[in-house]
């Protein structure tokens, strides 16, 4: 399965620059005991500042594409398809809560660089003992690069191999990997290069804080498909990933098993990709 297919499925306008404050309206405030985050630390920290619901609720397709390019200067086009599918989590027609995102099987995925695997237990909390394979990559330096992106993303896939029996290893899922890590570059470092500064990766891991008091600054160009669809086919290469067999699927609302057909997806992959 070539990379396009699941970047055109999933994955990604230039605007203005705009002030992104530490403090006041959009202040970091960690959620509270009634307040609701899911796997993905990017919307999570939006919602701590502000730039999403702060308790986690009534998240829509817009104000999640509007607050990406507010905050990361992430290109619209490149997240609608993740934002619909996003919404498919939920059993509301038009919004979804970050909660609902650990649906496991539609934008949640095994071997991720922060959350146990579903079957495993835990996939939606911070999990530093996981972390610890990201945090401690490429020593001797102040940043992550491509390189060892790719070499994290072996080793956390490598260890889901060896603990999970169950684990889900399709396209689908490399695609995801791939393409998340790659905008955590390009968000914290530079989209060309894929280079990124491990302070600001690892406070916005770990608190699902934006670094705006370490020194970062959202990026200066907008992160637009091409740039970033090829960061995350490097970022694919790095990780000499291969498939531990099966289809991908797409799981919807909160029912037991995947809702839309397997076999018809990979028809539709396949006549995206001309195989």
């Amino acid at each position: 399965m070539r990379l396009s297919s699941f970047v055109f499925l999933i994955p990604v306008v230039a605007v203005n620059a705009i002030a992104c404050p530490s403090q006041g309206k959009y202040g970091f405030i960690p959620p509270g005991s009634t307040d609701l985050r899911g796997p993905c630390p990017a919307l999570n920290a939006l919602a701590n500042h502000g730039y999403l619901p702060r308790n986690g609720q009534n998240i829509t397709i817009r104000n999640t594409l509007q607050a990406s390019q507010d905050v990361y200067n992430i290109d619209p086009s490149i997240l609608v398809g993740v934002a619909k599918l996003g919404l498919l989590t939920s059993n509301e027609p038009d919004s979804f809560t970050l909660d609902d995102l650990k649906l496991h099987g539609t934008i949640e995925f095994d071997a991720s660089l922060s959350r146990g695997d579903y079957a495993l237990g835990d996939n939606t909390h911070f999990n530093e003992t996981i972390f610890s394979t990201l945090a401690n990559s490429n020593p001797g330096v102040d940043y992550y690069n491509v390189t060892s992106a790719g070499q994290v993303q072996f080793a956390r896939l490598a260890e889901s191999e060896r603990t999970n029996p169950n684990l889900t290893n399709t396209d689908k899922e490399i695609g995801f990997r791939s393409f998340t890590f790659a905008l955590t570059l390009a968000v914290f470092g530079n989209v060309t290069t894929g280079v990124a500064p491990k302070n600001f990766i690892q406070t916005w891991f770990r608190e699902e804080r934006i670094p705006f008091a370490e020194g970062w600054v959202r990026p200066a160009c907008t992160l637009d498909g091409a740039s970033v669809t090829a960061l995350t086919a490097a970022v694919q290469e790095a990780s000499n990933w291969t498939s531990s067999g099966g289809c991908p699927y797409v799981r919807t609302g909160s029912t037991a098993a995947p809702t839309l057909d397997s076999k018809a997806i990979c028809k539709q992959l396949d006549s995206l990709t001309g195989q």
